[in-house]
């Protein structure tokens, strides 16, 4: 799994049918502080994610084990909006 921060929205008005009905978002991954870094991701959008929400995502077969995209032909899913991550026990992200 990965962070990342939603800072878009992608639009197909032509696809796989089987993609119908899923929303997908640009997500750009972020370290460990909240620091975005040069690596995106287009994910399906299982939980809701709104613009500047931190998410986790997940890559590969993973990605294929929601309700959402199970049996689908995604390579990545929002899968969590987080609340809060904890690093050493100092607090590096609260929504």
């Amino acid at each position: 799994m990965n962070l990342g921060k939603v800072v878009g929205t992608v639009v197909s008005t032509r696809k796989e049918s089987v993609l119908d009905g899923i929303r997908f978002l640009l997500v750009r991954l972020v370290d460990t502080d909240g620091k975005e870094t040069p690596s995106f991701v287009v994910a399906a959008d299982a939980m809701g994610a709104g613009p500047g929400e931190m998410v986790l995502t997940a890559a590969g077969s993973s990605a294929r084990q929601t309700t959402l995209t199970q049996n689908k032909p995604v390579d990545a899913v929002i899968l969590a909006i987080v609340d809060t991550w904890d690093i050493d026990g100092k607090t590096k992200y609260t929504k």
